[in-house]
């Protein structure tokens, strides 16, 4: 994310719970596509929304520079390999977030 303060947009439900997570990767989209920096950022069963099925939507958000994070722990615990998530994304662990969601200035939509 560039220096300047932006989203952090945290999923923790899964696209099998319903449509408002594919509305959330939404909103997630159209905040990068009108230029904010966006980091969406997958915990819980939301990392399920990294698999395949939901990489085309993603594929679009981070067409407009977003960032894609995805809790280790959490796709560990749930038995998913990483090598199925899109390239760009990167597995972190909850101290780094917690870093993001202290930052100064940094807007948080927890979902």
């Amino acid at each position: 994310m560039p220096d300047e303060p932006g989203f952090v947009l945290i999923e923790s439900s899964g696209p099998a719970s319903g449509p408002a997570v594919p509305r959330f990767l939404g909103d997630a989209t159209t905040l990068a596509r009108s230029g904010h920096p966006v980091r969406l950022v997958l915990v819980q069963e939301g990392v399920t929304a990294a698999l395949p099925a939901a990489q085309p939507q993603l594929a679009e958000l981070l067409s407009y520079g977003a960032e894609l994070w995805v809790d280790r722990y959490a796709l560990t615990q749930r038995g998913l390999d990483a090598d199925q998530l899109p390239a760009r994304a990167r597995l972190v662990g909850m101290d780094e977030v917690a870093g993001e969601l202290l930052a100064p200035g940094t807007k948080v939509v927890w979902h």
